[in-house]
């Protein structure tokens, strides 16, 4: 008898019972990543890298057609990755977990699946009562990025894009000082005999950080202001350098900014709210072309002058002072800043497939829950009650109850 039809028991080999069949994991986890809409969003959460890690790990991921297109990433580099490539927003958005950029609409809210969970930005700023009540309607549970926490309670999130628009202001300030953009005509920085450009930080966070190291790469003259000395001398520490800094009083910051080719505005919010430090009266008195960038106009702007813009019109004048206020700048840099997304979310990913879902999450990880605004239909965020008049809960009551 050939050997290929051989019987197992002719050769000693019995087989005890049959071999199990291969069955779905139950509890495998869902990730939808829906393109989104907003032509001023380019920037992706998951890198299809990242798609491979997850998938590897026994995780299904939907992927809405051209989700990567804006970060140059093809439908090809998800599928080679192994995620489903969908044309259907309704299957991706049925996902158990939907993770995007942009805070969805209420048509794509409408589309989830109850009980699901949601991770995105909040942006606080541009949300509403009617947005809280469609997801509280769907029984998900939302989480702001922007809130996550690390381990030592910092915002991975906020920091890495912060790091981003920090590095990156100062190349939009030299595109608008040129000459080329009806500017002042000046170089960032300066060339032998001639003064170098003067340029004013307000706020000694991570997006001044890294725009005060691009500034003195280039060989601009800074001053920071912020009325936190720590802060201050924190910065000092991480430029390595000896630099003007100063806090925030009406007559030096007048007189700096009256000299100032550049402003950035780097203001974080503090209890909700952000807090304008330059007047308008202020801005009148800058010399004429020099350049306003606020980087904290998603949560309000720092300066009385600021409106949001967009990519598309990015700048305006007042007082004959160039003003672009874009709230999301690291989208100018969208495949970069897909990576940095894609490093913290991958992660957490992993950490709620292990965990067999978000609620667990919340149950076992204090910097996650920090994130979360709404849970099983009730609003569990304080300022957000307070902002559209709805009643909240505390979460961790919450979870007592259920536990």
């Amino acid at each position: 008898m050939p050997a290929e039809t051989t019987p197992l028991a002719a050769v000693g080999i019995i087989p005890k019972e049959s071999p199990a069949k291969v069955h779905k994991n139950e509890h495998q986890l869902t990730v939808g990543l829906p393109k989104e809409i907003s032509n001023q969003e380019k920037r992706v959460a998951i890198t299809p890298e990242s798609v491979g890690l997850l998938t590897n790990n026994g995780i299904q991921v939907v992927v809405e057609s051209g989700v990567g297109t804006s970060a140059k990433f093809s439908d090809q580099d998800y599928s080679d990755a192994g995620a489903k490539v969908s044309y259907s927003r309704k299957e991706v958005f049925a996902a158990q977990v939907v993770l995007k950029v942009d805070p969805p609409s209420i048509e794509e809210i409408g589309f989830m699946t109850q009980g699901s969970c949601l991770i995105s930005a909040l942006q606080l700023g541009r949300q509403n009562k009617e947005f809280i009540e469609a997801l509280n309607e769907k029984k998900i549970t939302a989480t702001a990025f922007e809130y996550l926490e690390d381990k030592v309670g910092g915002m991975p999130v906020v920091r890495a894009m912060s790091e981003i628009a920090g590095s990156t202001v100062m190349l939009i300030a030299s595109e608008y000082l040129s000459s080329v953009n009806d500017g002042k005509g000046l170089i960032m920085g300066g060339v032998t005999g001639v003064p170098p450009t003067q340029v004013v930080i307000i706020g000694s966070g991570t997006v001044a950080e890294y725009a005060a190291r691009t500034a003195l790469g280039l060989g601009a003259s800074i001053k920071v202001f912020d009325n936190h000395i720590y802060k201050l001398r924190r910065l000092k520490q991480l430029l390595g350098q000896q630099i003007y800094t100063s806090t925030i009083d009406n007559f030096s910051l007048n007189q700096a900014l009256s000299e100032a080719d550049v402003v950035i505005g780097a203001l974080r919010e503090e209890k909700g709210r952000n807090k304008i430090v330059v007047s308008e009266e202020m801005v009148a008195n800058m010399m004429h072309g020099s350049i306003i960038i606020d980087v904290s106009i998603d949560q309000g702007g720092c300066i009385e002058t600021s409106r949001m813009t967009t990519h598309e019109n990015p700048v305006y004048s007042v007082y004959d002072i160039i003003h672009y206020c874009v709230p999301n700048i690291a989208s100018r840099v969208a495949r970069t800043a897909s990576y940095s997304l894609s490093n913290i979310f991958t992660p957490i990913i992993l950490q709620m497939a292990d965990l067999r879902g978000a609620e667990e999450m919340i149950f076992n990880y204090k910097w996650f829950l920090r994130g979360v605004y709404t849970y099983r239909g009730s609003l569990t965020n304080a300022h957000l009650g307070r902002k559209f008049g709805l009643n909240h809960k505390e979460l961790q009551l919450l979870l007592a109850a259920r536990y």
